[in-house]
């Protein structure tokens, strides 16, 4: 089994890297609903609808006006997530998405920071970096 060093992963917002990430985060989900009936003696499942989230933290950078300038909440954009960077041949994530929150924060000994949160709005894919 392969194992991967995330230092070199990216967020891109469609073709536009964006500046100072610091780590991202991707979660899957299925619903399901009980097909339990009156005689079984455990409850049983089938899955529905699949949805997806991301969640990326970065420095933040007020000269980055093609990545994090445009990640405002509401915001429809296309996601690519790329966990070993935008390399010909590794893998890539990516879906369109909807801008769900955006939270900044500051501390007296470090750097203002940035979160962002998206929602998936259909399909997420995983390809391959062309």
């Amino acid at each position: 089994m392969a194992t991967y060093v995330g230092k070199n992963g990216a967020v891109y917002n469609g073709a536009n890297a964006v500046a100072e990430i610091k780590d991202w985060s991707l979660e899957t989900t299925s619903e399901v609903v009980t097909d339990t009936v009156m005689g079984d003696s455990w409850v049983s499942n089938k899955p529905t609808l699949k949805s997806w989230t991301s969640s990326f933290n970065a420095i933040w950078d007020d000269a980055d006006t093609n990545g994090q300038l445009t990640l405002v909440e509401g915001a429809e954009i296309t996601v690519n997530l790329y966990p070993t960077g935008k390399t010909s041949g590794e893998v890539e994530w990516a879906g369109a998405c909807i801008v769900t929150s955006v939270s900044k924060s500051a501390s007296v000994d470090g750097l203002v920071e940035a979160s962002f949160s998206v929602t998936g709005n259909g399909a997420l894919t995983t390809g391959t970096v062309s």
